[in-house]
């Protein structure tokens, strides 16, 4: 079964995200996902916070930028999590926006490099491994976790590019990909993530994540194509969905057919009812994906 989901923006002020959560486990849907983008709200706050007031509701998070953590907080956050909910916590870590990391002083002059080091290390730790590494970014001396996760959680890549893709492949245990990806795009990014996938070796899953922009309702048509020209993305065929349960259920399903594991969607900035736009995923269009 294709796993479904959608996305509480941090567009919405952090006090909403309770009632946002309740509604959505209420709901009965599958997975909240939370961004953590600059400079709007935390990730690793935000998914504690809906992790604590909800008893089966997965919550993702993509995704943290690496420059701005270092692996040994991140391994030590994400562990935490997954010991206090097991099962329930899915952590997203990418190179983050570029500017945003200038702007803080954190930009790496090689991000592709960073990430390697970061999946590498931060994978190891969750594993329990005791690990020593003097990389150009990441340096760790005799680190291990004194309460790693009982089974080490998976580890997506929220990544673009066609090196990083293939690094996702190779270094991480699953891959987000954003809502600039039509069905044709989640095809390519697959394929290179398989390439980076038999270099490496690997044979485990490798679990594809993918935002699809989603309006509904009577002005959906008009929101989706506000959203996208602010974006830049209004010119790119088979991109986002607006319409109904049966519409959006279509749309997710040519993103499972080009390679898609779990399809979150994605509301636009001005949603005007993130509660009942969880309870439509949930309730409307859950029962047509299957």
């Amino acid at each position: 079964m294709t796993a479904l989901g959608a996305v509480f923006r941090p567009q919405l002020p952090p006090e909403k995200l309770r009632d946002v959560a309740r509604v959505a486990e209420a709901a009965g849907l599958e997975e909240l996902w939370l961004w953590e983008d600059c400079f709007l709200e935390s990730g690793i706050a935000t998914a504690s916070a809906a992790l604590a007031w909800t008893e089966r509701l997965r919550v993702g998070i993509g995704l943290l930028p690496v420059p701005l953590r270092n692996v040994a907080v991140t391994a030590m956050e994400t562990a935490t999590l997954d010991r206090l909910f097991p099962g329930r916590f899915t952590l997203t870590v990418g190179h983050g926006v570029q500017d945003w990391m200038g702007q803080v002083g954190a930009r790496a002059e090689s991000p592709v490099t960073l990430l390697r080091e970061y999946l590498d290390a931060l994978r190891a730790l969750l594993r329990g491994e005791r690990v020593t590494t003097d990389g150009r970014y990441v340096k760790l001396d005799d680190v291990a976790l004194d309460w790693p996760p009982p089974a080490a959680p998976e580890v997506l890549a929220g990544v673009t590019g066609p090196r990083s893709l293939r690094l996702s492949g190779e270094a991480a245990d699953g891959t987000l990909l954003t809502d600039a990806n039509p069905p044709e795009g989640v095809r390519k990014a697959r394929g290179l993530i398989d390439e980076g996938r038999v270099a490496a070796g690997r044979t485990d899953p490798h679990r594809v994540v993918v935002y699809l922009l989603t309006t509904t309702g009577p002005d959906a048509v008009a929101r989706l194509k506000a959203e996208q020209a602010v974006a830049g993305t209004d010119k790119v065929p088979d991109l986002g969905v607006a319409g109904d349960a049966g519409t959006v259920a279509k749309a997710v399903q040519r993103l499972v057919d080009a390679g898609a594991d779990t399809v979150i969607l994605q509301p636009t900035g001005d949603e005007p009812d993130p509660e009942g736009f969880v309870r439509f995923v949930a309730e409307e269009v859950r029962p047509l994906v299957p």
